[in-house]
């Protein structure tokens, strides 16, 4: 009889982490590691890649961490292959990588915040996914992972392309899990509330954060730790039977 803890064990699995060298990315590579995977961090900064993976090696599993700009579109396949090469596999694809620009709404946005807005957060999702995909297909098994948003659901006067993108991720997100669930790959997204980061650190001292607390039912902004255990529920086999779904971690933002 499977055992309840060993349903969230990842031990043999590989997982590949976009942006995991800080905030939510960096909670959730923590946490991947601890449940038992080896991890790929895959980020810009090298100082904080560095940092990171002093953790990961802490904790006692293989782990890597490379230099890559999800926006470099030639220099996503070969990270991939050396996550392939260098950890033996990939069967967990966390698309965490993410940017916020405020650009001061539909009429003032300048075209290149637009660009890189949604090419960092739907363009890479989707080129990334489908690298992954290729190589979860032989071993007919995989996971991937998309980080959504509050607002991939409400729009947003001050940030439409952060809006848009998000809201454009949890489409994309379905549409591979219908296309992928033959293959045994499960593809779900993950909605985080307000949470303290370095993101979300003026929103925090502004007035809107008094708004933000009393809107949310828990009462507080939540802590990029508690993002990881949706994303380690969803690599793990506990959820081979979940696809398609954007599960809100939220502290119940999105219900009033």
């Amino acid at each position: 009889m499977t055992q309840a803890a060993d349903l969230f064990d990842l031990t043999g699995r590989v997982a590949v982490v976009t942006g995991g060298n800080g905030g939510i990315g960096r909670a959730i590579a923590i946490g991947l590691a601890k449940a038992g995977a080896s991890v790929a961090v895959l980020a810009r900064n090298e100082g904080k890649n560095r940092l990171v993976l002093a953790e990961l090696q802490a904790i006692g599993r293989p782990a890597l961490a490379l230099r890559l700009d999800v926006t470099e579109r030639s220099a996503l396949g070969p990270a991939i292959a050396t996550v392939e090469q260098e950890l033996k596999g990939l069967d967990i694809l966390v698309n965490n990588a993410g940017i916020a620009i405020a650009g001061g709404g539909v009429l003032k946005e300048p075209a290149e915040s637009w660009d890189a807005t949604i090419e960092t957060h739907l363009n890479a999702c989707f080129l990334i996914s489908q690298l992954a995909a290729r190589s979860m297909v032989k071993r007919n098994s995989g996971k991937i992972i998309n980080l959504a948003s509050m607002y991939s659901f409400f729009g947003s006067s001050i940030v439409p392309a952060y809006s848009a993108s998000k809201g454009a991720v949890v489409q994309l997100t379905k549409s591979m899990a219908i296309d992928l669930a033959p293959y045994n790959i499960q593809v779900n997204a993950i909605a985080p509330g307000w949470i303290e980061t370095d993101m979300t650190a003026m929103i925090q001292k502004s007035p809107r954060n008094a708004e933000i607390i009393s809107r949310t039912p828990a009462n507080r902004w939540g802590q990029a730790e508690e993002i990881s255990g949706a994303a380690i529920f969803l690599a793990s086999r506990a959820a081979d039977f979940i696809t398609g779904v954007t599960l809100p971690v939220d502290g119940g933002y999105s219900i009033r």
